[in-house]
């Protein structure tokens, strides 16, 4: 699934295409997505001017005059530009064709990913219950150790509630678990303040780590100019379960945890 870092990056490479540009219309091939895509979405945005793309936490938001589509790339969705003339593909949903002759494709061969409308985002309910984003000022370790008080869950499933802080999935919680040097399973309430720093620090060097490398490529994730991501090749633990650890040449483990393969260092990792 393409986490924060990929959505970034999808982001980044998009934006110039769209920003300031007239959206002409929209095709839908097929809006049996994750949530059927609205009837109206044709209505919606045609005509209107994109002011501003931007990321709340895995979705992409296109702000215009009248409101904003929100898109997720759900589980091996992608967003590129093409010319609007050209062929779709058998999983190419969503064409939002512009004025100057190019257009944002949205494929998602699992239809797990969802192309909405909002007239406020911040509103909607896929949006209003969302916790900080972690590069911003707002995410650090005593925000983090006050929202632990009383929780008595492991530290990752806890840093990957998007209620708590979002686009921490499970790819970059355990790459930042390793980082900060704490075992996954440790109680989240039980973590002292002081590691709580280490811990938010971790979490913004791993994804910004991964966004400026392009994201990570797992399965079918690719960015929005079809390159795959490189960050892959420097994941610490995830994945690598049995081999040395860098640190400390201690195998690595894999444990379940909330119902998701967590990796890390028995011995670097307390």
């Amino acid at each position: 699934m393409p986490e924060l870092p990929e959505v970034e990056t999808s982001r980044r490479g998009i934006a110039p295409w769209l920003v300031g540009e007239k959206i002409q219309s929209v095709i839908v091939r097929d809006k049996r997505l994750r949530w059927p895509v609205p009837d109206d979405l044709h209505d919606r945005l045609a005509g209107e001017v994109i002011q501003k793309l931007r990321r709340r936490a895995k979705y992409l938001l296109i702000d215009t005059g009248n409101g904003t589509a929100i898109l997720h790339l759900g589980m091996s969705g992608s967003v590129r530009i093409i010319n609007s003339d050209e062929p779709a593909a058998k999983h190419d949903h969503v064409d939002v064709c512009l004025s100057n002759g190019k257009a944002l494709r949205f494929r998602d061969p699992r239809r797990f990913g969802s192309f909405l409308w909002a007239r406020d985002a911040e509103l909607h309910p896929l949006i209003k219950n969302l916790g900080p984003e972690p590069l911003d000022a707002a995410f650090d370790g005593n925000y983090l150790w006050q929202s632990a008080r009383k929780r008595r869950l492991a530290i990752k499933p806890f840093i990957m509630n998007a209620a708590i802080v979002v686009g921490v999935g499970n790819i970059y919680a355990s790459e930042s678990l390793y980082v900060a040097g704490i075992h996954p399973k440790r109680r989240a309430d039980r973590i002292a303040k002081s590691r709580m720093v280490l811990l938010a620090s971790a979490i913004k060097d791993v994804l910004a780590a991964a966004i400026k490398a392009g994201g990570t490529t797992l399965r079918d994730f690719h960015g929005s100019n079809g390159e795959p991501g490189y960050f892959q090749q420097k994941l610490e633990v995830y994945g690598r379960a049995d081999q040395p650890c860098t640190r400390c040449a201690t195998p690595i483990s894999v444990v379940v945890l909330g119902q998701r393969s967590t990796f890390y260092c028995k011995h670097c990792q307390r």
